[in-house]
């Protein structure tokens, strides 16, 4: 009888054994998990109040996909914090694939700039699955303005620097952000003015305290039709199907810029590919659905479905670019 010893490498052996035992059953096992995945309730955190844009867009796509996987898919609204509340929640979530993030614009891109230590890294504690849609934010001015256009509002800006004041619906949202990142690509010196909401930024551009203002376009699309404001330019890269002859500001004379206020499904960093790759093809089948995409459009989105790896780069780049707007408006993390 032969006994393990220094040696004798059979002790070694057996564990080279043991190691690849466990690696050929993990293989085998992680794709029939993803076969079966979800085999219970699937809770989607959202870090907004109920009855909001983040909100309705989760419960519509939630219910879509309880309907492909026959479990139920409920949403849990976690406010506070500009959606810190909630992603830190997912982050320190099991990695099994049933506690999933309604990722956006704040959570993933502004907040890291904004706030002072962040319990969670956005791209380091996250699994990306897709992003579901855009919301374009339009820059508006009051009817009788001379500044009709995106270049004519640039250049009364240049030409008067710090007297013309733009509102937004308030410090640290994609609208401010916007227009710093507007003011640092033209080189303009413009007043920003925070509202506590899109409505009374609005309420103020109609009665002449601001002269132009950046909203969500669904926040300003039933003043722009009733021809209370005049919009003179979209933030995304390309038109709007909403407001199909609405240049954008890039195609205005500031070209490279877009800023969308988007939203997406994230998970939990290390759940398995397996797992990912299941819950981003099955997300992106019920966005492709045309009754859920009339559904998101009527809510003012753009439906953008895209793979893991897309969104994984979409959000590295939206970290970095917010990180350097605030770093040359001088905003400094609070």
């Amino acid at each position: 009888m032969h006994r393990c010893s220094t040696r004798n490498p059979c002790m070694a052996i057996a564990l080279v054994i043991v190691a690849l035992t466990i690696v050929a059953l993990t293989i085998a096992v992680a794709p029939a998990i993803a076969q079966t995945y979800p085999v219970k309730q699937v809770r989607v955190m959202v870090g907004f109040s109920a009855g909001g844009g983040n909100d309705i867009v989760a419960r519509i796509v939630a219910a879509k996909l309880s309907e492909a996987w026959g479990v139920a898919v409920v949403t849990d609204n976690r406010p506070g914090a500009g959606s810190n509340i909630a992603a830190d929640i997912v982050a320190k979530a099991p990695a099994d694939g049933y506690t999933l993030l309604i990722c956006n614009t704040a959570s993933h891109g502004i907040n890291p700039a904004i706030y002072k230590n962040i319990p969670f890294d956005p791209v380091k504690d996250f699994t990306p699955v897709s992003q579901i849609g855009a919301t374009p934010s339009v820059f508006l001015v009051h009817p009788s303005s001379q500044m009709s256009t995106v270049a004519s509002l640039i250049a009364y800006a240049r030409l008067h620097p710090g007297k013309l004041s733009v509102a937004t619906s308030g410090i640290g949202t994609s609208q401010h952000l916007a227009l710093e990142l507007l003011k640092s690509m033209t080189g303009t010196n413009i007043v920003h003015v925070p509202y506590k909401g899109a409505a009374p930024a609005l309420a103020d551009l109609v009665g002449g305290q601001v002269q132009a203002t950046a909203v969500s376009l669904p926040s300003a699309m039933q003043a722009i039709k009733s021809g209370r404001v005049r919009a003179v330019g979209v933030t995304t890269a390309k038109r709007s199907p909403q407001l199909p002859d609405l240049p954008t500001i890039a195609e205005s004379g500031v070209p490279g810029f877009e800023v969308t206020t988007w939203t997406g499904m994230c998970a939990p960093a290390g759940v398995p590919n397996a797992i990912v790759a299941k819950l981003s093809a099955d997300l992106v089948k019920v966005l492709n659905l045309p009754d859920t995409q009339q559904r998101l459009t009527e809510q003012g989105m753009d439906v953008v479905a895209t793979t893991p790896a897309v969104f994984g780069d979409f959000i590295k780049g939206e970290v970095a670019k917010w990180a350097n707007v605030a770093k040359a408006a001088g905003i400094t993390p609070e």
